[in-house]
This record gives structure tokens, C-alpha cells and sequence, in this order.
């Protein structure tokens, strides 16, 4: 029943932890315009550019092809994980989830890939290597065990599907199961728990936060229109603008 608190706990401290932060760049004032030139003028090329940037990582592209790709098999490996593992959350399984079962092996490998191609950048490339925090090696290991732990599980030491869906069902019900004895899987989950706990405090928090970027979502009218973030606008007697 260990393992059941510790997951609640950590689901707590996820969501809480996410909506605490999301509000909390909601709030934070934006005083200059500074969209990255060039950009979009009106608010739908915005929606656009943010579309382009959180599905293609078009600046990354842009930037380098290399950390692009392996940014690519990373994220996309992790979607396709999510997916996967969502067989484990309902009963009965949707038929789409259900399809992507055999792509979500594969996309533990590609997660994996990635994670390794994006650490060894950190380690081989001396001007990233001198930029790099403790932290920063930390996450990409973390994230390496928990994928690297999977795909043991999957290919080496298989767990007991059943009594793994059991317990993640009895979850989501208020109903704890225990888990069955195997050691990796016990690892596995560990590291998956610990996460939740770390994500809301973590450089993880891009995900939501690249939707607060001012250089991402403002629009490029600076000649046109006056632009105060609220508490400016509060202080000038005008209403705030875009």
C-alpha cells in the first residue's frame, strides 16, 4: 500500500503543483512587446506560430538540426508512451489506444534515443558541457532510468500485466491493490512517483510555460497599438493593451 500513497501523493502534488505554477505566469505582469522577429501581426499568426512551435519545434529546427532531432524522438517517443500506458487507466481499453499498443514500444526507444542523444550533447560539446548545471544532467539521467526501466520490463523481466492494471485501476477508484513482487517494476514506478513530485519544480515545466513566453505569444504591433502589461496600465489611468 506504499506504493499506492506515494503515487496518490504524488498526483497531488502534480496537479496541484502545475495549476499553482500556470497561475502563477498567468499573473506575471509583461511590460515590454518583445515578440522574436520575425512575427506574426495579428492574434491568429500567433495561435499559428504557437501551433508551429509546440508541434514542430520550428525555432529549434532553425537553430540546430541535431538537437532538433533528437528533441523530436524524445517528445515524440513520450507521447507515444503516454498513449501506451493509458490501457493501464480505463476499462475497457479504447479501441484507438488499443492500435497504438505496438507503437508505444516503439516509442519507448525513441524516447530513450533521444534522452541519450540530448545528454551526450551536454557531455561532447564543451560550450554546451560549460553551461551545464548538475541539474541539468540530473533530469536527462532520471528520465533515462525511467525509460531505460521500461523497456527492461518489456523485453527482459516481465511484470504481471493484470495485477499492474489492477493496481493502477484501484487508483483512479479508491480501491489500492498491491502490486506484484517484481524488482524492476518497484524501480520503475519509484522513479515515475518521484517525478510527479519533481515536475511543478522542475525545468520539466516548459511544457505549460512556453504558452506564457512573451516572445512567443504577442503580437508585433508595437506602432499600432500602445502595449501595458496591467499594472502599468493601472498606474497610467489606461486600460491595458495586447
Amino acid at each position: 500500500m506504499a506504493f499506492a500513497l506515494l503515487f496518490s501523493l504524488g498526483a497531488l502534488v502534480f496537479v496541484g503543483g502545475v495549476i499553482f505554477r500556470i497561475a502563477q505566469y498567468a499573473r506575471t505582469p509583461a511590460p515590454l512587446k518583445i515578440p522574436t522577429t520575425p512575427a506574426p501581426v495579428t492574434p491568429a499568426g500567433v495561435w499559428f506560430r504557437m501551433a508551429r512551435e509546440v508541434l514542430l519545434f520550428e525555432s529549434l529546427f532553425k537553430a540546430n538540426l541535431w538537437i532538433w532531432a533528437f528533441g523530436v524522438l524524445f517528445h515524440l517517443g513520450l507521447m507515444l508512451v503516454i498513449v501506451r500506458h493509458l490501457r493501464y487507466f480505463i476499462q475497457p481499453v479504447w479501441s484507438w489506444v488499443a492500435l497504438m499498443q505496438p507503437f508505444g514500444i516503439y516509442g519507448g526507444m525513441a524516447m530513450v534515443l533521444g534522452l541519450g542523444g540530448l545528454w551526450g550533447r551536454r557531455l561532447l560539446v564543451e560550450r554546451i558541457r560549460y553551461i551545464s548545471t548538475p541539474s541539468d544532467h540530473f533530469m536527462l539521467v532520471f528520465l533515462l532510468a525511467i525509460g531505460g526501466s521500461g523497456l527492461v520490463l518489456k523485453f527482459l523481466f516481465h511484470p504481471d500485466i493484470i495485477a499492474v492494471k489492477a493496481f493502477c485501476l484501484g487508483l483512479l477508484q479508491g480501491n489500492w491493490q498491491p502490486l506484484p513482487d517484481n524488482g524492476v517494476l518497484l524501480l520503475h514506478l519509484t522513479l515515475v512517483s518521484l517525478l510527479l513530485f519533481i515536475f511543478p519544480f522542475s525545468k520539466l515545466l516548459h511544457a505549460p510555460g512556453v504558452f506564457f513566453s512573451p516572445t512567443r505569444n504577442q503580437v508585433d504591433n508595437p506602432r499600432e497599438e500602445r502595449h501595458l502589461s496591467a499594472w502599468a496600465a493601472a498606474l497610467d489611468g489606461e486600460r491595458p493593451h495586447g
